[in-house]
């Protein structure tokens, strides 16, 4: 099944990457990972489960990061296996690729990592996708030259935002059309590209009201795929908290944005 969603996104099929930001627990991951799971089935996109096993980008030494390599490597193993889904977790170290190449489909290069080219490099040859974030001190051209470095054309290039001023974010939405240009994949972050970097002094916050606007005005634009992180109770939620949507409010997204793209075609 894993593989057979990656084929039908390799083919030009709309898909989504959703998932908890934080691998907090295997019950967790499960839980979100079957209903999303089930809500892609009812609408018949490929879908592929996010979670991090550790958060490297952290203003404070406080903040939680996740269960770690191995721990949450086992938790992204599980999900896969028993729901036959394919899986998409962050690298931050050449050091780390090779053990989680042997568990991820997809290998994600974070945004403020997308100009590491040893980073982008190492998780390229290792034949899996790659999704690299584009920085939020990025234009969107200079991505092509980013992806270049991989050698390969299982990139995809995921819009999150872009610094404007101080704790805050904007999205351009020309940059989806430029990066096209490439060829490659182009994925909305509905989530992160909402949130507010450091807006609650030592962590940041978000504005999770706007998701569902800002990626059906994504899907209007033209975009491959859409990546949301979601929990079913962000308030409680261990890691962007601020940020991520309701569990709850899948269905609501995934409906009005292939409606825009169903109105759009």
């Amino acid at each position: 099944m894993a593989n057979s969603a990656l084929d039908r996104i390799e083919n030009g099929e709309f898909f989504l990457i959703a998932g908890p930001c934080v691998a907090e627990s295997e019950k967790l991951c499960l839980q979100v990972a079957e209903k999303v799971a089930a809500l892609a089935r009812q609408y018949d996109i490929p879908y592929i489960f996010k979670s991090s096993y550790m958060k490297a980008n952290r203003l404070s030494a406080a903040s939680y990061t996740g269960p770690g390599l191995e721990a949450g490597l086992a938790i992204l193993r599980t999900v896969k296996i028993r729901l036959g889904l394919p899986v998409l977790t962050d690298v931050h170290e050449t050091a780390e690729i090779a053990p989680v190449a042997e568990v991820a489909d997809v290998l994600q290069i974070p945004a403020f990592l997308c100009r590491q080219t040893n980073l982008v490099v190492a998780a390229a040859r290792t034949g899996k996708w790659v999704n690299i974030k584009k920085g939020q001190f990025l234009a969107p051209e200079d991505m092509a030259a980013v992806a270049e470095k991989a050698g390969t054309r299982r990139v995809m290039l995921t819009e999150r935002g872009t610094t404007f001023g101080y704790r805050n974010l904007v999205v351009d939405f020309r940059s989806l059309l430029i990066m096209k240009r490439t060829g490659l994949k182009v994925v909305f972050d509905a989530t992160h590209s909402l949130q507010l970097p450091g807006g609650g002094g030592l962590h940041s916050t978000g504005q999770p009201e706007f998701v569902i606007p800002m990626a059906r005005a994504a899907a209007a634009v033209g975009i491959d795929g859409l990546f949301v992180e979601t929990h079913p109770r962000p308030i409680e939620a261990r890691s962007d908290a601020a940020a991520m949507l309701p569990l709850e409010k899948m269905e609501e997204l995934l409906e009005t944005v292939l409606s825009v793209r169903k109105a759009v075609k």
